[in-house]
Parts: C-alpha cells; sequence; structure tokens
C-alpha cells in the first residue's frame, strides 16, 4: 500500500496577518539586513532600536518539486533614512523556479531583476496578483503606513539564494521623496 502526504487545510487568520498553525515563522530584523540600505549612517542609527522588518509564516510542506511551498509574508511600514522597509530579496537556488504572490493588506512594490541586469516592478495593492517568472530575482518593498501582507506559492524545490542579491543589490531603490514614491538608480549596484 503507498503512504501518501496527507491533505490539511491551513487558515490565514486576517485579524493578525498569521497562519494557523503558524508553521516555520522566519524573522528580519534590521540587524539581519542593515548593510543592504543605502544610508548606512541611518541605518546604524536605528541599529539601536534594531526594528522588525518583516515576517515569514510558513506551510511546512516537503522541499522537493511533488509539493507546493507556501507561506504568508508581513512586511512592516517603515524606512532606513529615505528608503523603504524591504524583504531581503533572492534568486531561487533553482533558477527557473517561478512564483506567485497575493497581496491581502497594504501597499508595496515587487521589484524583479534577472542575472543580466534586466529590472521590472509592479505595485500591488489588495487582490493583486503579481507573477514572477523563472530567471528573476524578487523582492518586496513597503511603500504604505500599514503592514504590506501577500501569500507567495512557489516549486517546493526551489530553494532561495540571497547571497547574489547580498553581493551585488538590486539595480534600483524605492525611496520617498517629499512624501511621493520614487524608484531610483542604485549607485551600490554592480552587475556580476
Amino acid at each position: 500500500m503507498t503512504k501518501y502526504f496527507k491533505p490539511f487545510n491551513t487558515m490565514y487568520i486576517d485579524s493578525q496577518s498569521v497562519l494557523e498553525p503558524k508553521g516555520k515563522v522566519i524573522t528580519r530584523n534590521l540587524s539581519d539586513m542593515a548593510d543592504m540600505y543605502q544610508d548606512q549612517e541611518a541605518a546604524q542609527a536605528l541599529l539601536a532600536e534594531n526594528p522588525l522588518v518583516y515576517e515569514v509564516f510558513n506551510v511546512e510542506v516537503p522541499e522537493n518539486i511533488e509539493h507546493i511551498q507556501h507561506c504568508i509574508t508581513v512586511l512592516y511600514p517603515g524606512k532606513v533614512g529615505e528608503e523603504y522597509f524591504m524583504t531581503k530579496g533572492h534568486y531561487h537556488e533553482i533558477l527557473n523556479r517561478a512564483e506567485i504572490y497575493f497581496c491581502f493588506k497594504g501597499i508595496g512594490k515587487l521589484v524583479m531583476q534577472t542575472q543580466d541586469g534586466d529590472y521590472e516592478e509592479l505595485d500591488m495593492k489588495p487582490g493583486t496578483i503579481s507573477y514572477v517568472p523563472p530567471n528573476w530575482a524578487h523582492r518586496t518593498v513597503n511603500t504604505g503606513n500599514e503592514p504590506f501582507v501577500f501569500f507567495a506559492a512557489y516549486p517546493g524545490d526551489a530553494g532561495h539564494n540571497y547571497g547574489e542579491i547580498e553581493e551585488v543589490g538590486f539595480k534600483k531603490v524605492i525611496v520617498n521623496e517629499e512624501g511621493t514614491v520614487k524608484t531610483l538608480d542604485n549607485p551600490r549596484y554592480q552587475l556580476s
């Protein structure tokens, strides 16, 4: 008799922006990613508070191609200098894996780039379904004043490669310039 992985439900608790059960929880404070922000003086000053930038609630399923990994991310509002709070951003370890996002709450941007330097940016708001094609690094940015909450689903074996983004950065940065959301060239970006 074949042993099957059992079907199950996970609940999204809207009032708390969490999953039940919570699954594997990843938290990222500023100290986990301070070097990624442009204004290093502002980052160092804010480290005394070490704010929570985002949390990821991962549903626990096997990390192989037969399964679909899925999670909820809660990206909190805030800025380091004039640059909005963001996720670390990553490529998938298996580059040809896609991902889908669905926005529940808040507003933000999904920024993407290829290893060749192509760049795309999508606005997200409640109800937006965004597609990240294979081979694109992706990062989300909270451009609002409330938590930016979204669901993500991707092949179970995709994995996460944060190292390349830590080394070269993203081509663009999202900042608040005199009360307006602006996309600017990243002077620290280095095409590999």
